[in-house]
């Protein structure tokens, strides 16, 4: 039986469709059960006390087996994002910067988290997923 791996997403709300393309495009790999973790625009965290929020987002993340990065510049710009990859690391999981389809430049906040930065490319995210993840 495949090993379902629990994800967590860290990315800008102002860029949701670029996470909903990347479920989508790991939904798409066959024999790659997912399940995601982050918080998402349409189900946010219903509380504008940032103590709040951390403590759902790190209780999601000691749920995760990695987490994945979308590595576009706009994640430089986000202190929830380098929040998100410092606590994982804290958490002692590891990050991996997804680079966006096309994008020529990325982020300095994510690669300079990440333990690897992989390109919108299905196999190399998956691979980057199943040797980075919790054991």
């Amino acid at each position: 039986m495949a090993k379902t791996y629990s994800l967590f997403i860290s990315h800008s709300w102002d860029h949701d469709d670029t996470l909903q393309s990347l479920k989508n495009l790991l939904n798409s790999r066959g024999y790659f059960p997912a399940l995601y973790t982050q918080v998402e625009k349409d189900c946010p965290i219903n509380s504008e006390n940032a103590a709040v929020i951390k403590a759902n987002i790190t209780k999601r993340l000691k749920d995760s087996d990695v987490l994945l990065a979308i590595a576009g510049v706009f994640a430089s710009h986000s202190d929830w994002m380098q929040w998100e990859m410092d606590k994982a690391k804290e958490l002692g999981l590891n990050v991996i910067g997804v680079i966006p389809w096309g994008q020529q430049h990325i982020s300095v906040e994510v690669c300079s988290r990440s333990v690897v930065d992989v390109r919108w490319n299905v196999d190399s995210i998956v691979d980057a997923i199943r040797e980075y993840s919790k054991q």
